[in-house]
């Protein structure tokens, strides 16, 4: 670390790390300043001029803090510390003025504006500004931009921050969006009108700081105000995103990102911020049972007297979800093992060997890729499995990262080398220049494309013999949110999905929409939306989703989080652990726990690292045994990023987004 360097502020001496912009340096002291165009993420752009500190025996004018580093500074008389002060009659003068230039051609919108309440121009305006305008002529307009069906746009109140053309272009990877003219004629615009085509594009509503840019599907139904705010994560996939879920009585009105250093940063992406249409449709809310061929709605009691009457006796299998939280998984298996089934969670057929975590999730942390000098990323278009670890991708790249690619060649917003499209071209790996890397940190990504299919174990064991040559990281991206937490409690048969289905005459499905079963079995369906699990089933339990109960969910890398029940099932849904419960009264073979939190205990005392919530648990290193893999393509296990579950199935938006993505791919064909 580099030797400290004292300054003083406002008064208070401190001493930081010269490399510093001054307006980190004042953070540090818990001094705030105000700023428009700064954003910690994003580089310096200094065009706001909100966060002039006055540096004393420096210029007579006021400095930009985000622009200025704390080495640029010099020491005051006979060597003392150089001084900077945050709230002198010099300072308060400076953001007066910038702040009245800022409204000279700002509409008075704030009435009919979406980002009221929780906008910074209005917050600042009133802490640092003038009650009073000079401004006696006509305002400029300027003309609205379309940016697609995610971000509605206002620019006639931009105020060219540029922190959506900074983030675009350097998080996201598009070069859509600039800026153009100068003086007043300056705008922000879309190069020849395009619309934004990246997964990640909502961000840019959380960065503007006035109401320029706003969510085109939240617009005009909700003030903050009236919003309750419920701490939770994310399960559209495995990545775990720290997000706020904003409800509105019994209705999800928004999702917004939370900052989790170690998972999202304070991104997340737009099937995670925009699905919440599909939590109000085609809900499950009571509970049916088939009846010539036809479904009917029941009672409760009848449905689950038909379930335990069906299971009774029989062959019986449970299938696991994609969605489904570690104790519903855990109840599951629990109920069915007592009933002498097999239980199953990789419904895609994946190859991950049960109870050897550091081969279903890796040795790696999603923060070591910050720091890698090689990633090779194996059987994966992280763009699409998990865009907002695509983007910490392109950051190590940005940062001089070399990328390498096993799998199908696709765009990641970044430059990489593609090594091949088949598991042989991962074997050659081991003598390349990467299989060389020794010294520096370097990390291997195993996407769920190069585990499925019958070649998946070879791959694996060839991409851990990979890390154990380079000494690299091993991290496992998975698709599915509630994959890891199932495979933590155990919910893995020997032999795969076809062992478990093998013979089966009774098939309880939590949830698990991505796989056809067969005809001749009798099917119990526990989910939430009517998607394509609950079309083959013979009993209909409604279950609640992921913002409708307490749940824990581990993500890609291991780390068990917590979502908070933030509004209520519709109808007579109930929850998914309470469901099994019931059930297991009703088969008389009675589940030992009668709350969530009793469950919990069950859970922890069986597999004692879920206790520790939101830290990641070392694995211990067990590489598989070197097998010859043979040259099959590795294909990308997601085709379509935003009808990847049940709940995005059923969102009007996705698809929308869906068709958009597709039209988009669809080269124009000339007229002959």
């Amino acid at each position: 670390m580099a030797d400290l360097r004292k300054i003083i502020i406002d008064g208070k001496e401190i001493e930081v790390d010269p490399a510093m912009t001054l307006i980190q340096a004042c953070e540090e002291v818990g001094i705030e300043i105000p700023r428009f165009c700064y954003h910690e993420r994003l580089s310096i752009a200094g065009n706001c001029r909100m966060c002039l500190v006055e540096v004393v025996g420096g210029p007579p004018k006021p400095a930009a803090s985000c622009a200025m580093q704390v080495k640029d500074l010099r020491p005051g008389p006979e060597g003392a510390p150089p001084e900077v002060r945050t709230n002198s009659p010099m300072v308060k003068k400076a953001r007066e003025g910038v702040m009245e230039f800022l409204l000279i051609n700002h509409p008075l919108d704030c009435p009919i504006c979406d980002q009221g309440g929780e906008c910074d121009l209005q917050d600042q305006a009133m802490a640092y500004g003038v009650d009073f305008s000079r401004y006696r002529e006509p305002k400029r307009a300027s003309d609205d931009l379309d940016l697609g069906p995610l971000v509605e746009t206002h620019m006639t109140r931009c105020i060219s921050c540029t922190r959506c053309v900074r983030f675009t272009t350097e998080v996201a990877g598009i070069t859509q969006m600039g800026q153009t003219g100068r003086g007043e004629d300056a705008e922000i615009t879309a190069y020849l009108g395009e619309t934004l085509d990246s997964n990640m594009q909502g961000n840019i509503i959380d960065l503007c700081p006035v109401g320029a840019l706003v969510s085109k599907p939240y617009a005009f139904t909700a003030r903050p105000w009236e919003l309750t705010k419920t701490e939770s994560i994310d399960v559209m996939d495995a990545l775990g995103s720290n997000i706020r879920v904003d409800t509105k009585g019994r209705e999800v009105m928004r999702f917004l990102p939370r900052n989790h250093d170690g998972v999202n940063e304070e991104w997340i992406s737009d099937k995670t911020r925009f699905v919440w249409d599909g939590l109000r449709r085609q809900r499950l809310d009571k509970p049916y049972v088939r009846e010539n061929g036809k479904l009917r709605p029941a009672s409760w009691g009848e449905a689950l007297a038909k379930a335990a009457e069906a299971m009774k006796g029989k062959k019986v299998a449970g299938l696991v979800g994609d969605l489904a939280p570690v104790e519903a998984a855990y109840a599951l298996r629990e109920l069915i093992e007592g009933q002498g089934g097999s239980v199953e969670c990789r419904t895609d057929g994946a190859k991950l060997p049960a109870r050897n975590r550091s081969a279903y999730v890796g040795t790696a942390t999603i923060e070591d890729i910050d720091s890698a000098r090689h990633v090779m990323i194996v059987g994966s278009n992280p763009a699409v499995e998990a865009p907002v670890l695509n983007a910490r991708i392109r950051k190590a790249w940005i940062n001089g990262a070399n990328v390498g690619l096993v799998g199908e060649a696709v765009d990641l917003t970044y430059d990489y080398t593609h090594v091949g499209t088949d598991a042989a071209a991962l074997a050659g790996t081991l003598d390349l220049e990467f299989g060389k890397v020794l010294e520096e940190p370097s990390i291997v990504i195993v996407g769920q494309g190069a585990l499925q299919g019958a070649n998946g174990e070879a791959v694996l064991s060839n991409a851990m013999e990979l890390v154990n040559r380079t000494k690299s990281g091993l991290l496992i991206l998975h698709t599915a949110a509630g994959r890891v937490g199932a495979m933590d409690v155990g919910a893995v048969t020997e032999g795969g999905i076809e062992a478990a289905l093998d013979g089966a005459e009774v098939i309880y499905n939590l949830g698990a929409d991505e796989i056809e079963i067969k005809d001749g079995a009798f099917v119990i369906y526990q989910g939430s939306h009517g998607d394509r699990g609950a079309h083959r089933a013979d009993v209909i339990l409604p279950g609640a989703t992921y913002t409708e109960e307490a749940g824990l969910f581990v993500n890609t890398e291991g780390r068990p989080q917590l979502a908070l029940r933030a509004n209520f099932p519709p109808g007579q849904a109930k929850e998914n652990w309470a469901i099994l419960r019931a059930l297991s009264a009703e088969l008389g073979a009675t589940l030992p726990f009668d709350s969530l939190a009793q469950l919990r205990q069950k859970l922890v005392k069986a597999v004692p690292h879920l206790a520790k919530v939101d830290q990641v648990p070392e694995n211990q290193w067990q590489p598989l045994a070197l097998q010859d893999a043979v040259s099959e393509v590795l294909r990308n296990p997601i085709r379509d990023f935003y009808l990847s579950n049940p709940i995005a199935r059923a969102s009007a938006l996705m698809a929308e987004l869906s068709a958009n993505a597709k039209s988009r791919r669809e080269q124009p064909i000339a007229a002959e």
